[in-house]
């Protein structure tokens, strides 16, 4: 699967070298350049096959040939998608939960990525499966998935920078009345668990409450960082755990049958034209259940 991405040379560029014009004006990495000089078509200045060091000038046209193909050990496996928005370069989905982003032992043909493949299969199309923030299985809400390298690469520069904007909600044990940010660094316990550790990685959590009832807590939360299981091993540690969390709380699949977590909002810049976006995705029926069963919107505050 081929994208071609069309560049024209502003002015401040002018006299530089096209390796220049590509990390600065177009934000590609070394990696990416490298892989577009393998391709007869992957780098073309003014119709003709390019250098990296050749001289660029204002108003120049830079053709980027993207080359892409199906991973053979992802199989495709139809099924029905809620897809909120699809281009070119982005894939966003609002993930049902009790599904697993990638193929596991286990877990080989019932995936997102296994339908995401049948997806574009259908649609003629052939790339990488790219999940831009990861969710856990039992995690739902707005997933982003790339469709190309170039689209990945700045998508993840984003999640780096704190650009791209994630705004989860969540169910968890005991009354909070106060919003509060939890700032304590996340390392690996093993494969599976993380904790709060001095040695870990840096790791904010901004937290507001939203309703509670029950005792439990709704609560509308937003990362600074993306760690693994961040949100899940924060509210751990401030002794509120997820609701149904088995890993870090309790688990009780009569009272609740995951953690409840949503991945409810993104906000991104498109990776190609520059466009702000934001999705939403409303709150899913099983938590929505939990809430009126506990008379969580008698005490609703902002949501």
């Amino acid at each position: 699967m081929k994208r071609i991405l069309k560049y024209t040379v502003p002015q401040k560029y002018c006299g530089t070298r096209l390796n220049d014009a590509l990390r600065r004006g177009m934000k590609m990495s070394g990696s990416l350049i490298k892989e577009l000089k393998t391709y007869e078509d992957g780098l073309i200045l003014n119709g003709r096959r390019a250098r990296t060091t050749d001289t660029v000038q204002s108003g120049d046209i830079i053709v980027c040939t993207l080359h892409d193909a199906d991973p053979e050990n992802i199989i495709p496996t139809v099924m029905r998608l809620d897809i909120m928005y699809e281009d070119e370069d982005i894939l966003i989905i609002n993930k049902p939960p009790h599904m697993p982003v990638h193929p596991t032992k286990g877990h080989m043909t019932d995936t997102l990525a296994n339908g995401v493949m049948a997806h574009y299969r259908e649609n003629g199309e052939a790339h990488l499966f790219r999940a831009v923030n990861r969710l856990d299985s039992d995690t739902s809400g707005v997933l982003c998935i790339a469709k190309n390298s170039y689209a990945n690469a700045r998508l993840c520069d984003e999640i780096a920078s704190g650009k791209l904007q994630r705004e989860y909600i969540s169910i968890v044990e005991g009354t909070i009345n106060e919003s509060g940010t939890v700032n304590a660094p996340i390392a690996r316990v093993n494969y599976l668990k993380r904790a709060v550790r001095e040695d870990g990685q840096a790791a904010v959590t901004h937290y507001e409450p939203v309703s509670v009832g029950g005792g439990y807590t709704l609560l509308r939360l937003r990362l600074e960082m993306g760690r693994t299981h961040q949100i899940r091993v924060h509210m751990q540690y401030i002794g509120h755990p997820l609701l149904g969390d088995w890993l870090y709380g309790t688990e009780n699949k009569a009272l609740f049958p995951r953690h409840a977590l949503h991945s409810r909002h993104l906000r991104l810049t498109h990776p190609v034209t520059g466009e702000d976006m934001e999705f939403t995705a409303p709150m899913p029926e099983d938590m929505q259940n939990f809430m009126e069963i506990n008379n969580f919107f008698q005490n609703q505050k902002k949501y």
